[in-house]
């Protein structure tokens, strides 16, 4: 039972790779197999399919993917550096989540299992409106919404610059400040 376990998780952890550089659709199983050292049979017989693999890769970084940084509604600059930080240290979660909005899920919410994950964030945010730590003339959905695109503004799904994790740190603090300066002031409460 040992090894069939280890046989899984070399698939889940070849398949991370192949999904966030591929896509879905660019992702091919005999790669996966290779890396994994294991075979197309053994793979089919845990996922079933490669959509079933690439489910259960989903799964697997769903807390990341979902949960990357703790949110606390007094200090939405800090949530939105701690983003920023998270997807610069996985940033095949945001390449795994990017190909599931564009392959899967083009509109609505990026799960489609019927739960509105982002809902304790919306209830955070509209706490901290209520307490005066937050814009209240927002609706608090879409102040999650615009804290996490604005962190993801150098993450792998970025238009023009990606960070890595190679850039020297003194840029990564300029954008750290740039990020806390513009979340602060599009999005906290005025006094």
């Amino acid at each position: 039972m040992r090894d069939a376990a280890a046989t899984r998780r070399r698939l889940l952890d070849a398949a991370t790779d192949e999904f966030a550089a591929h896509g879905i659709a660019g992702a091919r199983v005999d790669r996966i197999a290779a890396a994994a050292r294991s075979n197309k049979a053994q793979m089919y017989g845990f996922f079933g399919s490669k959509d079933g693999l690439f489910d259960a890769v989903l799964a697997e970084h769903f807390d990341l993917i979902v949960n990357a940084a703790p949110l606390d509604g007094a200090d939405l600059p800090g949530y939105a550096t701690a983003l920023y930080d998270a997807y610069l240290e996985h940033p095949e979660v945001v390449r795994l989540a990017t190909w599931a909005r564009l392959e899967r899920h083009p509109s609505g919410d990026l799960f489609a299992d019927g739960v509105d994950h982002s809902a304790p964030k919306v209830a955070t945010v509209a706490a901290a409106q209520q307490a005066g730590h937050v814009d209240a003339s927002l609706d608090p959905a879409d102040v999650l919404s615009l804290v996490v695109a604005m962190a993801m503004t150098w993450s792998p799904a970025s238009i023009l610059i990606a960070a890595g994790a190679q850039d020297p740190e003194a840029v990564h603090e300029r954008r750290r400040r740039g990020l806390a300066t513009a979340v602060r002031r599009a999005l906290v409460a005025s006094d």
